[in-house]
């Protein structure tokens, strides 16, 4: 019996990225490729004042920032939207955000109150000149 090749389809093709080149997204390149342009002369320049070993730990950690950007992905969010949420609810945001809402009741309160002063306004000017109406 000859062996059936297999190959799973995803149903929601939304979350399908397009491939750019070696099996990378455009994204990835970029990222991968400005982690290469920064760590790799750092590595050359730092070797022979610290050691191999020395500057490729110091190469390692200054690409992972763009290892990370290229490559974490949370709930279809990139690295940097997640980074911004989390600062934004831990630092920018108020931590104590009460639940206000604007009552209809409350309008229409405000609404009778505002309709009872313009009556008394009204009122009080025609108690001041009864035979006098301007149109």
């Amino acid at each position: 019996m000859i062996p059936i090749a297999y190959v799973p389809v995803p149903k929601d093709l939304n979350a399908v990225k397009t491939k750019v080149l070696f099996n990378l997204t455009k994204r990835q390149l970029v990222c991968f490729g400005l982690g290469a342009a920064i760590g790799l002369p750092m590595f050359f320049l730092c070797k022979s004042v610290m050691g191999t070993s020395a500057a490729a730990i110091i190469m390692i950690i200054i690409m992972l920032p763009f290892m990370l950007l290229a490559m974490y992905e949370k709930h279809g969010q990139p690295l940097e939207v997640v980074t911004r949420n989390i600062v934004q609810v831990c630092f920018i945001r108020p931590k104590v955000r009460p639940y206000m809402t604007d009552n209809f009741y409350d309008i229409l309160e405000r609404q009778d109150n505002l309709d009872k002063e313009v009556q008394s306004i009204v009122k009080e000017k025609e108690d001041v000149s009864p035979g006098q109406h301007t149109i």
